[in-house]
């Protein structure tokens, strides 16, 4: 479904005041982990963020898992402090959800195969 307009100002603003949450108040939720907010689709009333998350470092995908979990418990704080940063652009915080975006696991999955395939 396309996003509007206003959708896409907001989104755009969730990510980047996000990625600066996640950088400097809750770097130890993260772990050993570089954590990277890959999108933001936000409901066309606002009022729902969904958050796709990317996890380098660990080889297991439970890590990876894991750490999501932890953003998905530490989400009112995290929208606490969200809130702080976009009270003067935004009325309302939208709700967050967070999900793990394998996006790139299975580009390189796909990646693997076809070099397996290839012809020599």
């Amino acid at each position: 479904m396309e996003q509007g307009k206003r959708q896409l100002k907001v989104s755009s603003l969730l990510q980047s005041e996000l990625a600066s949450v996640f950088r400097d108040k809750f770097r130890d939720l993260t772990a050993t982990n570089m954590v990277s907010i890959t999108m933001v689709r936000v409901t066309a009333d606002l009022s729902l963020a969904r958050v796709y998350i990317s996890v380098f470092g660990p080889s297991q995908s439970d890590s990876k898992e894991s750490t999501v979990n932890r953003l998905r418990q530490a989400k009112p704080a995290i929208r606490g402090e969200l809130g702080h940063r976009i009270r003067n652009q935004m009325r309302v915080v939208p709700d967050l959800e967070f999900y793990l975006d394998d996006s790139l696991d299975y580009a390189e999955h796909i990646e693997k195969l076809l070099k397996e395939n290839a012809p020599s």
